[in-house]
Protein backbone atom coordinates (compact mmCIF):
# COMPACT_ATOMS: atom_id res chain seq x y z
CA UNK A 1 0.00 0.00 0.00
CA UNK A 2 1.38 3.41 -0.91
CA UNK A 3 2.15 5.76 1.97
CA UNK A 4 -0.15 8.48 0.66
CA UNK A 5 -3.04 6.03 0.45
CA UNK A 6 -2.36 4.83 3.97
CA UNK A 7 -2.16 8.38 5.30
CA UNK A 8 -5.45 9.23 3.59
CA UNK A 9 -7.16 6.31 5.32
CA UNK A 10 -5.76 7.33 8.72
CA UNK A 11 -7.38 10.75 8.37
CA UNK A 12 -10.84 11.18 9.91
CA UNK A 13 -11.19 7.55 10.86
CA UNK A 14 -10.63 6.36 7.31
CA UNK A 15 -13.32 8.52 5.72
CA UNK A 16 -11.22 9.44 2.69
CA UNK A 17 -8.82 12.12 1.55
CA UNK A 18 -8.29 15.38 3.37
CA UNK A 19 -10.88 17.97 2.36
CA UNK A 20 -9.07 20.71 0.46
CA UNK A 21 -11.13 23.89 0.29
CA UNK A 22 -8.32 26.43 -0.13
CA UNK A 23 -4.55 26.52 0.27
CA UNK A 24 -4.67 28.03 3.77
CA UNK A 25 -7.06 25.35 4.96
CA UNK A 26 -4.93 22.65 3.34
CA UNK A 27 -1.81 23.93 5.08
CA UNK A 28 -3.62 24.05 8.43
CA UNK A 29 -4.94 20.51 7.89
CA UNK A 30 -1.47 19.19 7.09
CA UNK A 31 0.03 20.88 10.15
CA UNK A 32 -2.72 19.45 12.36
CA UNK A 33 -2.15 15.99 10.90
CA UNK A 34 1.61 16.28 11.42
CA UNK A 35 1.07 17.24 15.05
CA UNK A 36 -1.30 14.31 15.61
CA UNK A 37 0.95 11.66 14.10
CA UNK A 38 4.30 13.02 15.32
CA UNK A 39 4.20 10.81 18.41
CA UNK A 40 3.62 7.68 16.30
CA UNK A 41 5.98 8.29 13.39
CA UNK A 42 9.67 8.51 14.37
CA UNK A 43 10.79 10.50 11.32
CA UNK A 44 8.27 13.24 12.17
CA UNK A 45 9.11 13.33 15.88
CA UNK A 46 12.90 13.31 15.81
CA UNK A 47 15.72 15.00 13.96
CA UNK A 48 15.01 14.62 10.21
CA UNK A 49 18.75 14.69 9.45
CA UNK A 50 19.08 11.28 11.12
CA UNK A 51 17.40 9.62 8.12
CA UNK A 52 20.03 11.11 5.80
CA UNK A 53 23.07 10.64 8.05
CA UNK A 54 26.57 9.79 6.89
CA UNK A 55 27.74 7.90 9.98
CA UNK A 56 26.92 4.19 10.03
CA UNK A 57 25.81 4.32 13.68
CA UNK A 58 23.29 7.07 12.87
CA UNK A 59 21.97 5.19 9.85
CA UNK A 60 21.49 2.05 11.96
CA UNK A 61 19.67 4.12 14.60
CA UNK A 62 17.29 5.46 11.93
CA UNK A 63 16.65 1.94 10.65
CA UNK A 64 15.87 0.75 14.20
CA UNK A 65 13.43 3.62 14.72
CA UNK A 66 11.74 2.76 11.41
CA UNK A 67 11.09 -0.79 12.61
CA UNK A 68 8.77 0.64 15.29
CA UNK A 69 6.79 2.79 12.83
CA UNK A 70 3.24 1.76 11.89
CA UNK A 71 3.75 3.14 8.36
CA UNK A 72 6.94 1.21 7.53
CA UNK A 73 5.46 -0.87 4.69
CA UNK A 74 3.83 2.07 2.92
CA UNK A 75 6.94 4.21 3.39
CA UNK A 76 9.18 1.55 1.84
CA UNK A 77 6.79 0.93 -1.06
CA UNK A 78 6.60 4.66 -1.80
CA UNK A 79 10.38 5.04 -1.66
CA UNK A 80 10.87 2.15 -4.07
CA UNK A 81 8.25 3.56 -6.42
CA UNK A 82 9.92 7.00 -6.36
CA UNK A 83 13.44 5.49 -6.52
CA UNK A 84 14.53 7.70 -3.63
CA UNK A 85 18.12 8.76 -4.30
CA UNK A 86 19.34 8.28 -0.74
CA UNK A 87 18.41 8.02 2.92
CA UNK A 88 16.59 5.60 5.18
CA UNK A 89 13.05 4.84 4.03
CA UNK A 90 10.85 2.12 5.47
CA UNK A 91 13.73 0.71 7.48
CA UNK A 92 15.97 0.26 4.43
CA UNK A 93 18.97 2.23 3.19
CA UNK A 94 18.74 3.77 -0.29
CA UNK A 95 21.82 4.79 -2.26
CA UNK A 96 21.47 5.87 -5.87
CA UNK A 97 17.79 4.94 -5.95
CA UNK A 98 18.22 1.30 -4.89
CA UNK A 99 18.12 -0.53 -1.56
CA UNK A 100 21.55 -1.50 -0.23
CA UNK A 101 22.43 -3.73 2.72
CA UNK A 102 24.70 -1.17 4.40
CA UNK A 103 25.85 2.33 3.69
CA UNK A 104 29.58 2.77 3.24
CA UNK A 105 31.08 5.73 5.06
CA UNK A 106 32.78 8.63 3.32
CA UNK A 107 36.51 8.46 2.64
CA UNK A 108 36.73 4.70 2.52
CA UNK A 109 38.53 3.04 -0.38
CA UNK A 110 36.53 1.38 -3.14
CA UNK A 111 35.80 -2.32 -2.75
CA UNK A 112 37.38 -3.07 -6.12
CA UNK A 113 40.46 -0.84 -5.72
CA UNK A 114 43.35 -1.74 -7.99
CA UNK A 115 46.35 -3.19 -6.14
CA UNK A 116 49.28 -0.84 -5.59
CA UNK A 117 52.17 -1.36 -8.00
Amino acid sequence: MRLTTLLDTVNQGGSGAWPLTDSTSATDDRQTFDQLVADFIPCRAGDPELWFAERTADVEKAKALCRECPLIEGCLAGAIERAEPWGVWGGEVFVGGVVVATKRGRGRPRKNAAPAA
